[in-house]
């Protein structure tokens, strides 16, 4: 005859999905190499866009009246709150960290006892999900909100810098700093399902990188397919003025974008671990 565990002995108690959140939180602090990360990736996106207000800063003098009112008029000030070469350095550096955050288990094998610990495997993969996704969400906030007082203060040297309050000022930060957490969970989504570092760091370059380079405006089905990439949506987000193009689209086009990479990256990342073996 067998009995009941009393009070509770003998039966182990299922892992809470906070208790999850909370262990992959401790991994992720407890390496200083992806601190170091973050960190050269902020001081280089940051630099690029003060970089680009000073040159601005510096060549005023230069410029045309008529040329520094345009300037002035047309809000150029807010391109260079957030660059373009900018925003690249910091769709590469956070999906590849966000590769990292998985690659580095499977690749030291760790991964293994951490599915041995709680073999929920969807429970683990979504609470690292929420970890990558809340610490990207805080660097992308952190680096925009940044680059935006920096650049804006030394453009009011030259009384052309624009404060938050001006139309779409606020739209080129937020869509700035979500950038970050959206190419961080679809780095790791990568990482997920190809989980060898090489291989999902060249992916990460193509699918972040080289997709929105290669569709172009030229034809209606290119032009829809660069809509769908994060590059161009985020480029949409941040643009000054009427966009001058064959095959227009919304701002809210581009949000929607962003929504469906970052929850299809989610549910990737989420659902394959489940699927397949470590």
């Amino acid at each position: 005859m067998t009995h009941a565990p009393v009070d509770g002995l003998g039966a182990e108690p299922r892992a809470r999905f906070l208790d999850l959140v909370a262990a992959e939180w401790i991994k992720l602090r407890s390496l200083r190499s992806t601190w170091i990360a973050y960190g050269v990736t902020a001081l280089a996106v940051i630099a690029f866009n003060a970089g680009t207000a000073y040159d601005t800063y510096t060549y005023w003098a230069q410029r045309s009246a008529a040329d520094r009112a345009d300037y002035v008029r047309a809000g150029i000030a807010l391109r260079e709150a957030f660059t373009a070469n900018a925003a690249m350095v910091m769709m590469l550096a956070l999906g590849a960290i966000g590769a990292l955050a998985i690659i580095g288990e499977y690749s030291t094998g760790t991964i293994r006892t951490t599915f041995a610990a709680v073999p929920a495997r969807r429970s683990v993969m979504a609470a690292k999900t929420v970890v990558v996704t809340a610490v990207g969400t805080v660097f992308g906030a952190f680096v925009a909100g940044a680059s935006f007082v920096l650049t804006q203060a030394i453009l009011d040297g030259r009384d052309a810098g624009l404060p938050m309050s001006h139309p779409g000022a606020l739209r080129v930060v937020v869509a700035s700093a979500l950038l970050a957490p959206v190419c961080a969970v679809v780095g790791m989504a990568i990482g997920t399902v190809i989980r060898h570092t090489s291989a999902t760091m060249i992916a990460s370059v193509v699918v972040i990188l080289v997709l929105p380079i290669v569709f172009t405006e030229g034809r209606h089905w290119s032009a829809v397919a660069g809509h769908a990439t994060l590059y161009q949506s985020w480029s949409r987000l941040v643009e000054v003025g009427p966009r001058r193009t064959d095959f227009p689209w919304t701002t809210g086009g581009a949000w929607t974008v962003y929504a469906v990479w970052a929850l299809t990256a989610s549910v990737l990342a989420v659902t394959s671990a489940q699927r397949r073996d470590h």
